[in-house]
């Protein structure tokens, strides 16, 4: 998934301690729905689901089907934009209304936190409970907030390392296996390894991912932020360094998702990390000089697989909703097995449910999912906090001096701990 439309970036560390009573179905709240939580669990009626732009023409053929089946439930499909900052703030502008309209929303997975702080989604626990056992672990964490689920799963997303493998046959297992094949690249006149550096969300992922991946963590169990650790420090250290020696070509720090694809593609890379949806670009397009030699494997550690930054989206029920029965089952529907499998095969969405990624003839239109399956089976979120944007600001601004060598990388770590401390403090 391009990190444009994130679905972002949550959550296999820890969630973020916040006291969050709004939700609990009665008590008083944040900003959120008081006891609006339970209200209308019983309510049948019709319903709009809010989404962003359905580029894929996923979501009206799986509105039609259920409306077929359930014409006294109708589902209305409300289409937002296909920016994630514009749907956040359209979701945002209609739960500080109350809006019972916005019966079910797509929320991306860095959301999940600050809605459910401020109490705007309907706690999928007792009544509305759903069952989870199928699906895979982190993405029902990405759906959760202090250990309560808030959203339905509905899709996921994780980092790949694409490499050459007419020229790497045996993939690097480890961040620094990957950085001793560089020679290779030097040797073919190419660059060796880039990301996303570019000052704007997906740095936030790959800067995430190298300090997760050293064993680190932007916050702790607590959501405090955990910077000033030896971890940390590696981690970021990794891209400082590469970038410093060569190994991450200079231009890599104009790289969002798009621009790393294509110097992958024109055969300037041999090591790009980026999502599953370059796998389909890289094999078909005319241009494309990797097509028979494109490698995928999992993003590369310290001492194994690498903790890759989770992607995905989850279906949440407002609180507001006056047909939460209905929502729910609607719910139940996206996530069902038949209709996990049309949006991997119609719209490339990664799926929730485990088994899928061992369903040899989604494997074999999808080569990518064992890979992964790994990825997400090793996914961290990005900070699990209700101060997001403040968050992913700090870290962008930072790792991106970082990178550039305008700080060092303790410097780097320190105004981040205190730009996310300051964030934390004044909400």
């Amino acid at each position: 998934m391009k990190t444009r439309n994130f679905l972002l970036p949550v959550a296999t560390a820890g969630i973020l301690a916040l006291t969050l009573s709004a939700c609990g179905g009665g008590g008083g709240g944040t900003t959120g729905g008081g006891d609006a939580a339970s209200q209308g669990l019983d309510g049948r009626g019709p319903i709009t689901y809010v989404q962003g732009k359905d580029n894929s023409n996923v979501v009206r053929p799986l509105i039609e089907k259920w409306n077929a089946a359930h014409p006294n439930e109708k589902v209305t499909f409300k289409e937002q934009t296909d920016q994630a900052d514009q749907q956040h703030d359209d979701l945002v502008q209609h739960f500080q209304a109350k809006d019972a309209g916005y019966d079910v929303a797509s929320v991306d997975v860095v959301w999940t936190a600050e809605f459910a702080a401020k109490g705007w989604l309907q706690p999928l626990k007792d009544k509305a409970a759903l069952d989870t056992s199928a699906m895979l672990k982190p993405t029902v964490d990405a759906a959760s907030y202090k250990g309560t689920l808030y959203a339905a799963p509905v899709s996921s997303d994780g980092g790949i390392l694409y490499y050459r493998k007419d020229l790497v046959p045996t993939p690097p297992k480890t961040w620094d296996e990957m950085m001793g094949m560089c020679s290779v690249a030097k040797a073919n006149n190419m660059g060796c390894y880039s990301g996303q550096f570019k000052k704007y969300e997906g740095l936030t992922v790959n800067a995430s991912e190298a300090i997760n991946s050293a064993g680190g963590a932007v916050l702790d169990a607590n959501g405090k932020p955990s910077l000033l650790t030896a971890e940390a420090k590696a981690g970021l250290a990794n891209l400082t360094k590469a970038y410093a020696d060569g190994s991450i070509p200079k231009e890599a720090i104009t790289f969002q998702e798009e621009e790393s694809r294509q110097a992958f593609q024109d055969g300037k890379l041999l090591f790009l990390r980026n999502w599953p949806y370059v796998y389909n670009l890289a094999t078909t397009e005319g241009s494309s000089k990797v097509k028979d030699v494109l490698g995928m494997t999992a993003l590369p550690g310290k001492d194994g697989p690498g903790a890759s930054s989770l992607g995905g989206h989850s279906a949440a029920i407002s609180v507001y909703s006056k047909n939460k029965a209905t929502a729910l089952d609607f719910l139940k529907f996206l996530t069902s097995e038949e209709n996990q499998k049309f949006f991997a095969t119609q719209g490339s969405l990664a799926p929730v449910l485990g088994k899928l990624y061992d369903d040899q003839e989604l494997v074999a239109k999808l080569p990518y999912l064992p890979v992964l399956k790994t990825s997400i089976a090793n996914a961290v979120p990005r900070p699990v906090t209700p101060f997001y944007p403040a968050v992913t600001k700090a870290i962008q601004e930072n790792a991106y001096s970082a990178i550039k060598g305008e700080k060092t990388v303790d410097a780097a770590l320190s105004d981040m701990q205190k730009s996310i401390e300051s964030a934390s403090a004044g909400q």
